[in-house]
This record gives C-alpha cells, structure tokens and sequence, in this order.
C-alpha cells in the first residue's frame, strides 16, 4: 500500500491566471493581440507562431514562463519590465519537462515567409483603417487604465503606479516612432491628468515621489511633442512648461534639460530663432550635470537651429561642429533613456535642417540623404521626415526629378506613418516643384 501511494501520481496544481498579461490585452482579441505578438518579433528578427490559444495558454497560467524567444519579444513590446511585471514566475522557478516546453514549438514555428509576409499585409491594412488611435488607446489604456483616480483624498501612490506612468511613456514613445503623432496626442490626455493626480497623492517613500515627479514631467513632454508634431503649438508650448514647472519643483536636472531641449525645438519650428538659441542654452546649463555627452550633443544642435534661423552662418557652423565632436565621445550609461532616438542618423537629419535654414540646398540634400539611409527602420517616422526633407532640400536645389522621387517616397511611407509635419513640409516642396514638368507624378498624387 505504501509503495501504491508513492507511485501514485500527485494532484496537478490548479494553474493561477495571468491577470497581469491579460491586463496588457486590454481591448484586443486574443487573435489580434497575438497578431502584434508575430509583428513585434518581425521586428527584433524572432520568429513565433503566436495564435489566440497561446495567448489563452498565457492568461490561464498553463504557460508559468515563456520561452528565451518568446521573452525577448515580450521585452520588445514593454520595454523595461521583467517576466515578473509581465505577470509570468521566475524561469529557475519553472522546472520540468512542462516548463521547459512552454512555447517552446513556437521558437521556430510553423509559419512559411508567404504566411508571414500576408500576415503583415493583414496587420498594415488594419492600423490603416482602424487608425492609430485605436492602437494608442488599447496601449496607453494598458499602462494607466488600471490607476485608481486619486481625487477626492486619502488615496496613495507607489511603486506600481510609478512604473505605470514610466511604462506609460515608452508607450507614447513607441507609437510616436511607428506611426507619428496625429491620432494619439487626444488619447494622451487621461493618462497625462490621471499622472499628474497622482502627484497630489500620499507616497510613503521620497523615492515614488522622485519617480513619479519624473514621470508625470517626461509624460508632459511627450504628449506635448505629440502636439507639436501636430501642428498644435499652443497645446505643446504649454506642456513642456508643464514639464519645466515640474522639474523646479523637483530640482530635476535631466527633466529640466528635457523640458528646455523641446522649447528649443518648438520655439525653432514657431519662427521664434532666438527663443530657440536662449532654450537651448538653458538646457546645457542644466543638462552639464549629467556627464552624458550625447546629451550635450543633441542639446547644441539645437543651438544651432536657432542660429540657422537667424541667419548667423558663423554661430551655426561653431555649433554643428561642438555637436559633432560631443557625438563622437560616444554613449554611456548616464544618457537619458528618451534619447533613443539619437543616433548618426539624427544628427545628420538635424544638420540637414540648419543648411536647409541657411539656403545650403545642396549641403542639406547630402546631410539628408544619409539621414534616409542610416536610420534604423523601427523610427518610421524620422524615415518619413528626413525623406520630406530630402525632396524639400532637391527642389529648392533644382533637381525636380530626383525631388520628385523622393516626394513620392515619403507619401508611401504615410501611409502608415501619420505627421501633420511631415504632410506640411511635403505641401511646400510641391509648390516649389509646380512650374516643373519632371514632378508631374509627384504632384498627382499629392494631395
């Protein structure tokens, strides 16, 4: 009897639901959510065969831990948090034949490239239609839906609500760089004021305060880029002095230098050079106390549009070459994580403005053309703008032909990518291009 009731097997643990994974979910079907799951590992070059019953798999608590491929492209999609914020046990926690297996068919997966390459057309066709509003709500509803409203007192604030609005951010981000800023800067509004409540709530560590000043601040300055990639200045000028008031109130060097570094560009954009000029000086000021190097970089291009819209060559060139000799100390790992965005590509993209400002067609063109080839697909936006600028730059250099071209590309890339700034900047290359024969097809299909 005894040896029966050893061989016996034990009763299998009633598995524990993945309320945190399904959270994530947020609106999406199992089928759609499993959709962007295979387009995210497209990106990062992994291949999963994620279908809705793997996802059931996740949010039933079958899958306790993902395998290494299908790890990797949930990081990709949450930047920043670990299988436990995913909602998923630790891998030296999962052992056995069971945990082992987890997803672990799907590393490779069945799917052939004719598979995935429909899947992909399927996948455009929606963000086409449905907008990218709707991806930016079911994204941003993920990261601060969930916040209790703190109004009325008595509420507190932790490290989860933190890292909500952290997470809340990247998101903004994430879509801002995919797919441009027209369709999510209204969505942005409810996470903004629900991080700013939070503020007001009680915290019982210094440090969630800390986090959550940042956050709340980093938060303004996205949705305010969201504004002014929109067209909305007034909107954006008055978050990034949000954002600004916060960092005083918190006596936050990096969001300060953040915050000044935005005003620069906007007060650039709005024909304000010297505001710009006096923005990003006080953003230097501030951002010395960081030891970034690349930060100081980006800060002094800024400088130096506001310099090439006043008309002064010489201050400009200083500034572009102080940016380029601060670019090449390299990174480190005091760079500000929203600097992202800022590599080779960008520097160029920036230079090619200044040229642009300064009547330097042709050195603008060739700062623009490597801007185009440099940058990494996953900013599809930045892709869309420094093509635009190209075409602008060739026309006004007199190359209709070649302007043309690349006027052409930069409507195929909105497409999906949605830019009031970049349809304007379009808008003026086809009037420069209309006396010219050779921008026929360019100017047909602009609209």
């Amino acid at each position: 009897m005894a040896s029966s009731r050893a061989s016996s097997p034990s009763p299998t643990p009633r598995p524990r639901p993945n309320t945190v994974f399904r959270q994530l979910r947020d609106t999406l079907s199992p089928g759609e959510f499993a959709a962007a799951v295979r387009r995210a590992a497209r990106e990062i070059g992994e291949q999963v065969s994620c279908d809705a019953r793997y996802i059931g798999r996740v949010e039933s608590g079958e899958i306790r831990c993902p395998n290494y491929a299908y790890e990797r492209v949930f990081r990709h999609m949450f930047p920043g948090r670990e299988l436990a914020d995913l909602g998923f046990a630790p891998r030296n926690v999962v052992r056995g034949g069971r945990g082992r297996a987890d997803g672990a068919q799907d590393a490779s997966g069945p799917f052939d490239s004719s598979d995935r390459h429909k899947e992909s057309d399927v996948l455009r066709r929606a963000f086409m239609t449905n907008g990218t509003a709707t991806v930016a709500a079911v994204s941003l509803g993920a990261s601060l839906g969930g916040v209790p409203d703190t109004r009325g007192g008595g509420r507190h604030a932790g490290e989860a609500e933190a890292a909500a609005v952290e997470q809340a951010v990247r998101r903004i981000r994430l879509l801002d760089d995919r797919y441009g800023a027209d369709g999510i800067y209204r969505r942005a509004a409810r996470p903004l004021r629900i991080a700013y409540e939070l503020l007001d709530a009680n915290t019982r560590r210094q440090s969630v305060a800390d986090r959550l000043h940042a956050g709340a601040g980093e938060l303004a300055i996205s949705v305010g880029w969201l504004a002014h990639d929109s067209g909305r200045f007034a909107d954006a000028r008055s978050h990034y002095a949000e954002a600004l008031a916060t960092a005083r109130v918190a006596g936050d060097p990096a969001l300060e230098a953040h915050a000044f570094c935005n005003t620069a560009f906007l007060a650039r954009d709005a024909g304000r050079p010297r505001e710009a000029v006096r923005a990003a000086q006080a953003a230097q000021q501030a951002g010395r106390q960081l030891a970034s190097s690349r930060l100081m970089s980006l800060l002094t291009l800024r400088e130096a549009g506001g310099w090439a819209g006043l008309g002064d060559r010489r201050a400009c060139e200083a500034a572009l070459a102080r940016a380029r000799t601060l670019f090449e100390r390299g990174g480190t790992g005091t760079d500000p994580e929203w600097m992202s965005f800022f590599g080779m590509a960008e520097l160029e993209g920036l230079e090619a403005q200044c040229w642009s400002a300064l009547g330097a067609w042709q050195r603008a063109a060739d700062h623009a053309r490597r801007a185009v080839e440099l940058q990494d697909p996953h900013f599809a936006r930045n892709i869309a703008l420094f093509t635009a600028q190209l075409a602008g730059d060739l026309a006004h250099n007199g190359e209709p032909e070649e302007a043309a071209a690349a006027g052409n590309r930069a409507l195929d890339l909105l497409a999906e990518v949605h830019s009031t700034r970049v349809r304007t900047m379009l808008s003026a290359t086809a009037r420069v291009l209309r006396p010219y024969r050779e921008a026929g097809p360019f100017l047909a299909r602009h609209p």
